[in-house]
């Protein structure tokens, strides 16, 4: 496959892949940090776009229950 036709989450897991052949230990670092913080890109790049507007529609509506019940 082409660069032209990848996906973005396929290059994405393409770089992702080549950055962990090239440094391995800086790798292990990144994924602790990730853990320990979490990281919305990754979060949102594993839904998709539906998902998402369900999640931020779900969340905005909870705000707003919560606003006019207090």
């Amino acid at each position: 496959m082409t660069e032209h036709k990848e996906t973005p989450e396929i290059r994405r897991e393409r770089l992702r892949q080549e950055e962990i052949k090239r440094n391995p230990a800086g790798n292990m670092s990144n994924a602790f940090n990730r853990g320990e913080n979490g990281n919305l890109v990754d979060l949102v790049g594993g839904l998709s776009w539906k998902v998402t507007g369900i999640i931020l529609l779900v969340l905005i509506g909870v705000i707003t229950v919560f606003l006019f019940l207090r």
